[in-house]
């Protein structure tokens, strides 16, 4: 979250965020209640003050045996006044909570203003491929090769579930597995495997509560949720603590199932692989200090690429507009990979800088070198997100005869085999 200082010296600052965000909030209203808040804590100051004051005096005249009436019943007034603000307060914290919590991040100044139309290609990497035969879709393929039964999956829980078998489990598993040696073992990522429920307040300290919470699963006798990304459990690690400065960057690499309602998108890419309720993400997650955090951006975004470059697969690197960010990023790069089979581009990760605004969310700090406390930044990325690498890796890969040919940065995971076998 913001800074309630920051948003008090920065008005026009943040109104201008707020409407490259296209969103509308009641800034002038909120500004109001900040300032009756610290109008009534400095009143309750100064209250604090002379209550502790007359105590003071009074002990001083029971003690020299004189008459404290006088005293009494100015302390009892001030008393009074004292409960009569804190109650005042009690009224405002909830109201400042409630509003604090809806407004989002600062855009970061590089990005284009304006919604997903505006979002800027900033590079690419190898040609879209071209088939010398009518490709088929992943649907065909996977139902061909009967890797993927998408009608028992449906029977097993409901409509954009995933079951996968054989071969397609074989690939699923190979990918999370070579992923996470990548990171692990070249990018110097520290390998987590957290729980896949997480609290309330690891999904507010994210920034997906309360803005998405339909969107979510939830347990119905338990306050806990399915979590939609590993950045909820791995981020709320250091919820709450101090880090010392010698210790940063942390970086964590983890493998999650991922469970998202997809609420309101029903009808869009409803069919297949493209927009499921699971899948299954290998996810980057840094804790850095503010002044690295744009540096670690790049270079969080380069890892990414690298598991698409080893597998093949010609992708682009999207800077998102302002509209296209999510609620806690201030800066976002998407990496899309090509499909020929739908001739589409499937978005397979997103990396994102969200400065200080989780680790305020989450109160994760660190101690610099000069003792003092500071907020850390965090960042985040789909290091990357199945089942559309899975679905560019089928349609990419395919072959005249149905077979599949194996990417060969994952043979080793699949016993040196260097294709799916045709129907």
């Amino acid at each position: 979250m913001l800074d309630l200082k920051f948003i008090r010296e920065n008005v026009d600052l943040v109104k201008k965020a707020l409407a490259d965000r296209n969103l509308k909030i009641d800034l002038d209203g909120f500004v109001r209640i900040i300032d009756q808040r610290k109008k009534v804590l400095l009143e309750l100051e100064e209250l604090r003050a002379q209550k502790n004051k007359a105590n003071d005096e009074i002990s001083a005249l029971l003690k020299e045996k004189k008459d404290a009436q006088a005293k009494i019943a100015s302390m009892k007034a001030i008393a009074q006044n004292i409960d009569d603000l804190e109650a005042q307060l009690k009224e405002l914290d909830p109201q400042i909570d409630k509003i604090i919590l809806t407004i989002p991040n600062i855009p970061h100044e590089s990005l284009p203003i304006g919604d997903a139309s505006q979002n800027k290609v900033v590079r690419s990497w190898g040609e879209c491929k071209k088939l010398d035969f009518k490709p088929l879709t992943h649907i065909e393929l996977a139902q061909n090769l009967d890797i993927v039964d998408f009608n028992r999956a449906t029977k097993i829980t409901g409509s954009n579930w995933i079951l996968y078998k054989g071969w397609g489990a074989k690939l699923e598993r190979a990918l999370i597995n070579f992923m996470l040696d990548l990171h692990t073992r070249k990018h110097g990522y520290t390998e987590i495997f957290p729980p896949f429920l997480v609290n309330r307040a690891s999904m507010t300290g994210t920034g997906q509560l309360p803005k998405l919470e339909e969107d979510m699963y939830r347990l119905k006798d338990d306050d806990l949720f399915l979590i939609p990304t590993a950045e909820v459990p791995v981020t709320n690690i250091f919820r709450d603590e101090v880090l010392k400065d010698e210790d940063l960057p942390v970086y964590y690499a983890a493998y999650t199932a991922c469970f998202r309602r997809e609420a309101g998108s029903y009808g869009k890419d409803t069919k297949g692989l493209i927009r499921v309720h699971q899948f299954d993400k290998v996810e980057m997650v840094k804790f850095v200090r503010p002044e690295t955090s744009y540096d670690e951006l790049e270079k969080l975004v380069h890892d990414a690429e690298e598991v698409l470059q080893l597998l093949g697969l010609s992708y682009r690197v999207l800077m998102l507009a302002t509209q296209d960010l999510s609620f806690s990023a201030a800066k976002c790069y998407d990496l899309e990979a090509y499909a020929p089979g739908i001739d589409k581009w499937l978005e397979v990760s997103s990396c994102s800088n969200f400065g200080s605004f989780q680790a305020r969310r989450a109160n994760i700090k660190y101690r610099g070198k000069d003792k003092k406390l500071d907020f850390v930044h965090t960042l985040n990325g789909s290091g990357i997100a199945l089942a559309r690498t899975f679905v560019a890796i089928l349609e990419n890969y395919q072959q005249k005869d149905g077979s599949i040919i194996i990417p060969e940065a994952l043979r080793p995971y699949l016993d040196g085999k260097e294709r799916i076998p045709g129907p």
